[in-house]
């Protein structure tokens, strides 16, 4: 029973949906890194529900450091943080009925009828909000470093955003946007196709693109700890991601080698590709070119719709129809998770490579060369 992601740098998950907390313990951090409670507040506020797009259980998301932070500088210890659940309604979920494509069944069979299912228990989206904490306190020294990153919603409910695979100045739109989307007009066509199958009592999907500017080249490691590798292994922790591709990613099963391939060429005495098919890395390693990662976000499985199912207390046939508070699309919330999760593994990527203390380094390159 493992709930822990990393080698240098390691985040370790904790809580329930309808227990007292959830929460993250952050251990490898380097000693000296800033941590302010306006950038975690502000990536907290991104990922909470705020419209009749999202959710109706509201969380004001309070967090309490415990340790591992003194006068406003990691000190290298292990880092607790803490958000305490304060609006549960535990009444809304029967134990026993396994709803459809949830955790349900599976935490049954692999905790033996000891789970706390309320919510999902430890598989709840709720228990993101520790990790988008954690983000609050990476993506800033990932910024102090000169690297930035983003995600927005590339396609949801049949309408398409701009592809920001070569860009990087529209980082900024995605933080203040009510839909995370490049485009104004395409996200509020997005939004009346949420808002269409929340009112029909059903759910929509879509796809999510991330990029992410100024890694150096030379991160990540050939085989089983590629910068690929260890990026799915983390986004595929979430329960929504059903799908990861980086660069053009199935688009390069239909094309010859003489379209798929980057040429290389020199800039400003830099080596780049002229295209960037492969998602900013070759061989498993980062090429210097941003990294672009596409997930394909499933449809939120609590719908108001009767749903068959079965009864596995019992092992019969049931129908279910659910009661609880859920997003008619999780894809918009799941975008700073995503930002999230990606920090913590490109943290972790750059201890291995540049030491652990280079992220409180200001201002000092790290050299892959």
């Amino acid at each position: 029973m493992k709930n822990t992601f990393g080698q240098s740098l390691t985040v370790t998950l904790f809580g329930e949906s309808h227990g007292a907390a959830v929460g993250a313990v952050v251990d490898g951090l380097a000693p000296g890194l800033p941590v302010s409670r306006g950038a975690i507040e502000r990536q907290l506020s991104r990922r909470r529900p705020s419209d009749a797009l999202a959710t109706a259980r509201r969380e004001t998301d309070h967090f309490e450091i415990l340790s591992g932070v003194f006068n406003d500088r990691t000190t290298g210890t292990p880092l607790c943080l803490v958000i305490p659940n304060e609006n549960t309604r535990s009444g809304d979920y029967q134990y026993g009925l396994a709803r459809p494509s949830h955790a349900d069944y599976t935490a049954y069979c692999k905790y033996h009828g000891f789970e706390d299912y309320r919510g999902g228990g430890h598989f709840s989206g709720r228990i993101t909000a520790a990790l988008v904490a954690v983000g609050g306190i990476l993506l800033p020294a990932l910024e102090r470093c000169g690297i930035a990153l983003g995600t927005h919603i590339l396609r949801c409910g049949g309408i398409a955003d701009r592809d920001f695979s070569d860009l990087s100045q529209d980082f900024a739109i995605l933080c203040n946007a009510p839909l995370p989307v490049l485009d104004t007009q395409r996200g509020e066509a997005m939004a009346a196709q949420i808002l269409a199958a929340a009112q029909a009592g059903d759910s929509v999907g879509g796809v999510t693109q991330t990029a992410v500017t100024g890694l150096p080249a030379g991160l990540g490691e050939p085989w089983f700890d590629s910068v690929e590798g260890l990026l799915s292994h983390a986004l595929f922790s979430l329960g929504g991601v059903k799908g990861v591709e980086f660069g053009a990613g199935f688009a390069m099963a239909e094309l010859r080698g003489s379209a798929c391939n980057d040429p290389f060429r020199t800039e400003n005495s830099r080596i780049v590709t002229e295209t960037n098919r492969s998602g900013g890395i070759n061989g498993g390693i980062t090429n210097g070119m941003p990294v672009v990662f596409q997930c394909a976000v499933k449809p939120t499985p609590s719908i108001s719709q009767p749903q068959k199912t079965v009864d596995f207390r019992t092992n019969t046939d049931a129908e279910l129809t659910i009661h609880g508070r859920h997003d008619p699309a999780i894809i918009r919330r799941i975008c700073p998770v995503i930002d999230s999760v990606t920090a913590i593994v490109l943290c972790d990527l750059l201890a291995q490579r540049c030491g652990t203390d280079w992220l409180a380094q200001e201002g000092t390159k790290c050299s892959t060369d």
